[in-house]
């Protein structure tokens, strides 16, 4: 015996159920019927910076710590750079804690496609911990001879060891930097912190790292040694 509900759904016409059908699919979501939706409007990706780079291998000191970005000292000197329309691109290389051992383990990374001024701003670390001076050297030698291997060329900045280790392995550090110099003929920054170390308003609470105005100061000193380098490379 056939139910109302079956006598009552054959009686409608086969034209009702096609529209009922047709009407369903159009209020479907355009994504449930397989139809093709017009992608969001995107940003254009901004093209790569080709201009030669300026590696910063360093440190905390590099890296910024407790500053942003734009105040770290690669920055600053990337300003200057601009001011004076030279077509360099500073890459900020620091990593906070890093010793001489470990910027030679990331100086591969670190010296991309299109390095031209490796700025080698390391050993803050190892005077902190007292590590013999000959490591330390040997280390910068390494990253020194592995740079100018590749065709860059390097600026050593210089660092001071902390007094607590006595005077003979104070000597000893400063004078690493300066044999170093001499040897593979680079341009040197006798103290990275030169005016900066030691001067409460210069630096942050912990009395190590550099405020706004300090990081400024260690541009400006090193931009004395980088500037003519870079002079140098856009004449040739």
């Amino acid at each position: 015996m056939t139910s109302p509900f079956r006598r009552a759904w054959d009686a409608v016409p086969l034209a009702v159920c096609l529209m009922v059908a047709m009407t369903s699919a159009c209020s479907r979501p355009a994504s449930d019927i397989g139809e093709e939706r017009t992608p969001a409007s995107r940003a254009p990706t901004p093209p790569p910076d080709v201009r030669p780079k300026i590696v910063v291998l360093g440190d905390s000191l590099t890296a910024g710590l407790g500053l942003v970005p734009t105040e770290s000292f690669p920055a600053v000197l990337q300003r200057k750079i601009d001011d004076d329309k030279l077509a360099f691109d500073v890459v900020n290389a620091g990593v906070s804690g890093d010793t001489s051992a470990g910027g030679l383990r990331r100086l591969d990374w670190s010296l991309q496609d299109g390095a031209r001024v490796l700025i080698l701003a390391l050993g803050a670390n190892d005077g902190l911990r007292g590590l013999p001076v000959r490591d330390m050297k040997q280390n910068l030698a390494t990253i020194i001879e592995r740079a100018q291997a590749k065709g860059v060329a390097v600026i050593l900045a210089g660092m001071e060891a902390p007094p607590n280790y006595g005077r003979e392995y104070a000597s000893q550090f400063r004078q690493a930097y300066r044999d170093l110099s001499t040897k593979y003929n680079v341009r040197l920054v006798p103290f990275l912190l030169d005016g900066v170390a030691g001067q409460a308003g210069l630096n942050q609470a912990d009395g190590i790292h550099p405020n706004v105005r300090g990081a400024q100061i260690v541009a400006a000193t090193v931009w004395t040694v980088l500037k003519p380098e870079l002079e140098r490379l856009s004449a040739s």
